[in-house]
């Protein structure tokens, strides 16, 4: 618990078993009241060393995805009761220890979703990021910037904090599967009127740290930059894509006017 509300941890996972002790170990066991992995269909023994750190479990029977894994992350998530859901990837490329820093500015109010930037204070390239990855990160997220009219340090960060009422509102289902589901979950945090703070995140790129190739890096960028120009299609009235569903705005809009307190309404 933290500030009164359940703060329940998600860690979607493929093949993590050599980081999957390191990242639950530095979890801040006096804030996190569980800790859910979703295993999808990995080759190694990321289940079963899950389940010797009594971590709640589920295997997917067959690889759903990247996105498809999130899907059921917090689905189970909002079944237990979790007020706020720090997705955390279990590769140990993230610092486990932020969760309390970014779930109490959910918690708090202060932000509907809270990231956790590696742009911020430089620390991307001091961290191992590939050169690469680092100027599609600056050239993507400069793009989505003006696109979506926002200012984030980043758009492509696996760090991410919700509240309950985010999750909620947002038609997941509706996303893809695959890398691209991260981005069009932002883009849809935005359109349906909810705030995204960022907080400094140190990372480390090591041999055993998850990362798409190539051939899938671009295929996700061409997906960025087709989530943004849905986005800005939906804005304007021109389409109105299933991720950014109309009646789903409706409702999101009137939460936002009525309050913060306003009831929740659960995925359909």
């Amino acid at each position: 618990m933290i500030h009164g509300k359940k703060v329940v941890v998600v860690l979607p996972a493929y093949n993590a078993a050599r980081t999957r002790e390191r990242t639950v170990g530095e979890l801040p066991a006096d804030v996190v009241a569980a800790v859910l992995l979703i295993d999808d269909a990995s080759r190694d023994e990321t289940a079963s060393i899950a389940r010797s750190l009594n971590l709640r479990t589920t295997i997917h029977p067959k690889n759903l995805g990247y996105g498809g894994n999130q899907k059921t992350c917090y689905a189970q998530a909002l079944a237990l009761g979790a007020d706020v859901v720090v997705m955390v990837h279990p590769d140990y490329q993230y610092d486990p220890r932020l969760v309390t820093a970014m779930a109490s500015l959910v918690a708090l109010g202060v932000y509907d979703a809270v990231l956790g930037s590696r742009i911020i204070g430089n620390g991307a390239l001091r961290g191992g990021m590939p050169r690469y990855k680092y100027v599609a990160n600056r050239l993507l997220t400069a793009f989505q910037n003006v696109a979506l009219g926002e200012k984030l340090s980043e758009y492509h960060t696996g760090y991410r904090a919700f509240s309950r009422r985010v999750l909620e509102t947002l038609p997941l289902q509706a996303n893809s599967n695959d890398f691209v589901f991260d981005n069009q979950m932002l883009a849809q945090i935005f359109y349906f009127g909810f705030r995204i703070g960022e907080v400094s995140c140190p990372t480390r790129y090591q041999p055993e740290s998850s990362s798409i190739d190539f051939r899938r890096s671009c295929r996700y960028g061409l997906g960025v930059v087709w989530t943004s120009l849905q986005f800005r299609g939906a804005r304007l009235g021109l389409v109105q894509p299933p991720i950014f569903g109309s009646q789903r705005k409706r409702e999101a809009r009137a939460d936002a006017t009525n309050g913060s307190a306003a009831r929740p309404r659960r995925l359909r």
